[in-house]
């Protein structure tokens, strides 16, 4: 095959050039938006200035497309470190219990990560990135896509055509366009809004500790997450459905202080801030079923935000476009059984964040009865996996998509629980 072309230059894309390129001659990466000279934010990753979470899947899968990565980020200034080692999480308002997990998480600011995965991509033979080129549109002949129109009129061909243009995709108006229906559409309307500070971190912050995880309850729908970076920096991020915290630093602290543990409100209140804070919102997770059309045009795939955009609190978009990307090696990419396989990489993450969003006060959607009981049973499991090591192990194989959430009620895991009954959890001290 000579030619493929991606559009985006998203972690998503660069990702899918990544692994495009082994199947390839020729690579075009096509972007809107003028691309950063150097490790700066990308106007079209409104996030990029808040907390980045890189599960350990995603990591791992960023190695094999493109090797020797994660010693790249980590000679920069990048951190490695055990998921549950040397990181704090608290959910359904338990501590859970610390262990080695053999979960390997690297700690980098988007921009860093971003920049490199650009520089490698565009490294590969065969490779280009080309900024501030706007595609309008879809070339296609007899049922099959042949290329893509640029807004100034610029007609590229290609063999393969892969939208990863994230949330703003326009393959489903381009579907309409040439005749197919476009796929069928779910929304959570969630609103999450941010805050987020930087600020110097001390090897004596947190005990050593490099990320602080608090998760949102039914009662306190506020999060929040600390991630040391390169450079010595902390970033904190707090978040809440239906109203953010203030973005003064007094404000910033309060909020904190609301939280189910005090880990972040201590590190605000004792750190010093870098910079000026930012907000961001994120109205709606939204999932374009693909998977079950049964009509669609050869030579163009959706992957990515285009194909799933997840309630980014969670910090799964960035590993599920990786593992989508790897799934672009598999040699059949015909559309309808590529949009198959890269559905049973979304199921799970899907079904945890639309699971937890639906508890949430003011989210509006169906809580089925089946999720009012995952919801129940995880917050057992939470109980208990405050003084379990093991049962934490399991909860984070799961959250960062290695195990499939069903692996929790596994008769080892479900004994444990039940053993639990009684016992309470104690907390460890920030």
């Amino acid at each position: 095959m000579d030619h493929a072309v991606v559009i985006g230059a998203s972690m998503s894309g660069l990702l899918s050039a990544a692994a495009l390129h082994r199947l390839f001659a020729r690579v075009t990466v096509l972007d809107r938006d003028a691309l950063p000279a150097v490790d700066s934010h990308r106007r079209g990753a409104g996030q990029s200035r808040h907390a980045h979470g890189l599960l350990a899947k995603g990591r791992e899968v960023m190695d094999e497309l493109l090797p020797g990565i994660t010693a790249e980020l980590v000679a920069q200034g990048a951190l490695k470190g055990d998921l549950q080692e040397q990181a704090r999480h608290i959910h359904a308002g338990h501590r859970l219990a610390r262990g080695q997990s053999g979960l390997t998480g690297l700690l980098v600011s988007r921009p860093l990560l971003e920049g490199q995965v650009r520089r490698r991509v565009g490294g590969l033979p065969g490779v280009r990135i080309l900024s501030e080129r706007v595609v309008t549109g879809l070339l296609a002949q007899e049922g099959r896509v042949t290329g893509v129109r640029l807004a100034d009129g610029e007609l590229i061909p290609a063999d393969l055509v892969v939208d990863a243009a994230g949330r703003g995709s326009r393959t489903p108006a381009w579907l309409a366009e040439l005749g197919y229906r476009p796929p069928q559409e779910e929304q959570v309307p969630i609103d999450v809004r941010y805050g987020t500070y930087e600020f110097r971190r001390r090897h004596d912050h947190l005990n050593g500790d490099l990320v602080v995880i608090v998760g949102p309850t039914p009662g306190a729908p506020r999060a929040g997450v600390a991630l040391a970076l390169e450079d010595d920096r902390w970033i904190v991020t707090l978040v809440g459905y239906g109203e953010g915290p203030p973005l003064t630093l007094d404000g910033f602290a309060a909020y904190a202080a609301t939280l189910p543990a005090p880990d972040l409100h201590h590190l605000v209140n004792l750190a010093e801030p870098i910079g000026e804070p930012r907000a961001y919102r994120t109205p709606a997770a939204v999932r374009r079923r693909y998977e079950r059309l049964t009509r669609f045009p050869d030579g163009l795939l959706v992957t990515g935000d285009a194909v799933c955009a997840f309630n980014p609190l969670y910090g799964q978009g960035m590993t599920v476009a990786a593992m989508e990307a790897r799934a672009l090696l598999d040699p059949d990419l015909n559309p309808l059984p590529f949009f198959r396989r890269i559905a049973g990489i979304v199921d799970t993450p899907w079904e945890i964040t639309v699971g937890g969003d639906l508890r949430m006060p003011g989210v509006e959607g169906n809580l089925t009865p089946k999720m009012r009981m995952v919801g129940a049973y995880l917050d057992r499991f939470h109980a208990a996996a405050a003084h379990d090591p093991e049962l934490t192990r399991r909860f984070l194989r799961v959250t960062n998509l290695y195990d499939p959430p069903p692996a929790l009620m596994a008769p080892a895991a479900l004994i444990r629980v039940l053993r639990s009954g009684a016992q309470r959890a104690v907390p460890v001290p920030a």
